[in-house]
């Protein structure tokens, strides 16, 4: 008898494009709204990059579809947000389980490897506010022009309408707690 293969998930590259096909979005209809360059785009469907968190609370808006869905625990009375972990070239991220419906809130546990950006060149915009909280590491914040170095215990909150980038300048790994709200 042949063995059944388990059906894999989608990437989510590919949910972005299937998406934008089926709403007959263009590249550039995209870059317009998210201020991403078509070629990224193009690598993120391809699945060459895995978007940030940043990236995919853009292309979620961009597309009016929530990317951190809920699920429905079986046997259980609340819902419950699948706490997902997603590796990119230089970080993990995870994303904090919610009970809130539609919120406007998305928290975020930020792993980024010693020396390294968050997505190496890039910046980001988005609408709302960002708070990054350091739980080990020394990581710099830039805010427009602004450079911010934080370490263990410190804090920041931002207006994540400035391009902003962020970049672990220490010898060990940082790890972060990042919440984002207005997306």
């Amino acid at each position: 008898m042949p063995v059944k293969k388990k059906a894999e998930p989608d990437s989510i590259g590919k949910v972005i494009k299937k998406i934008r096909l089926e709403k007959k979005i263009s590249y550039e209809d995209i870059a317009n709204q998210t201020g991403l360059a078509v070629q990224r785009l193009k690598k993120v469907e391809n699945g060459d990059i895995t978007p940030s968190v940043g990236t995919l609370l853009q292309l979620s808006k961009a597309l009016q579809v929530n990317f951190f869905k809920k699920e429905e625990k079986p046997k259980q009375t609340k819902s419950a947000t699948r706490a997902v972990g997603t590796r990119t070239d230089n970080y993990d991220y995870t994303q904090f389980p919610s009970f809130a419906e539609n919120t406007c809130l998305k928290a975020f546990k930020v792993q980024i490897d010693p020396k390294e950006e968050h997505i190496e060149g890039v910046e980001y915009e988005h609408q709302g506010e960002e708070f990054v909280y350091v739980l080990s590491g020394t990581v710099e914040v830039n805010v427009g022009a602004h450079i911010n170095r934080i370490s263990k215990g410190d804090s920041l909150h931002f207006n994540s309408g400035i391009k902003h980038g962020l970049k672990n300048v220490g010898k060990t790994k940082a790890e972060l707690i990042v919440i984002i709200y207005g997306a």
